[in-house]
């Protein structure tokens, strides 16, 4: 496993916790957002960070400011969008030469997108999200998708088929509406954590490698 530093960010007066992981022959770099109900330490993100580093891809994996303070609420919109912009100027930084994307788990990903939306993100050449948080449990709906007509850059999107925040034909509807720039992975038998029942005989690892081989392919065919 590749050695992750721990950095801090600075964010309007604020400081918050990083983990900048760069393999030795790093081709590329992801900012990886996490979800509202972990943080940037949670088994999901250490996995991917893990898998992709393993292909020569470097992550920044960050704290939003109410996990590093210890509150369970999620930042409003604002301070979220800022911390993203944050972590991917920070990230650009230190990747030097290699190209940056940006994104994350759900809650994560979901600000990454608002804020590329929002023309912040000039330094990412592409966004990728890694069980984008579509609706909540039982209200299906497209509303939460409405700004990526905005994105400017390319996006992935790694969905689950059981994923109970995310209807799978309402994403692929999603992905079409948004055009040829736009890529859906699906990972079969995967929930909004890409857990798979064991009952479909795929092991965790080969789930993970999976994700992280689409992830790192894509990835180069954007940068």
């Amino acid at each position: 496993m590749t050695e992750a530093r721990a950095l801090a960010l600075t964010l309007d007066g604020a400081v918050v916790s990083a983990l900048w992981t760069e393999p030795a022959d790093m081709q590329a770099a992801l900012v990886l957002a996490h979800g509202a109900g972990a943080g940037m330490r949670h088994p999901f993100l250490e996995t991917v960070a893990d898998r992709l580093a393993r292909r020569g891809v470097g992550t920044l994996r960050f704290q939003f400011p109410y996990m590093e303070a210890g509150r369970r609420r999620p930042d409003p919109p604002t301070v979220a969008i800022r911390a993203v912009v944050t972590a991917v100027e920070a990230a650009a930084a230190l990747a030097g030469s290699a190209p940056v994307f940006a994104g994350g788990k759900s809650f994560g990903g979901r600000m990454t997108s608002r804020a590329a939306a929002d023309g912040l993100l000039d330094a990412a050449r592409g966004l990728v999200f890694l069980g984008f948080p579509l609706h909540a449990p039982g209200r299906e709906s497209r509303s939460r998708a409405e700004h990526l007509s905005d994105v400017p850059m390319p996006m992935l999107f790694v969905q689950g088929t059981r994923d109970r925040l995310a209807n799978l034909e309402l994403m692929r509807q999603v992905v079409h509406a948004l055009g040829s720039n736009v890529h859906l992975h699906v990972v079969a038998g995967g929930d909004h954590g890409f857990v798979v029942p064991k009952r479909m005989g795929r092991k965790p690892a080969d789930v993970w490698d999976d994700v992280a081989a689409n992830v790192h392919d894509w990835i180069r065919k954007v940068g």
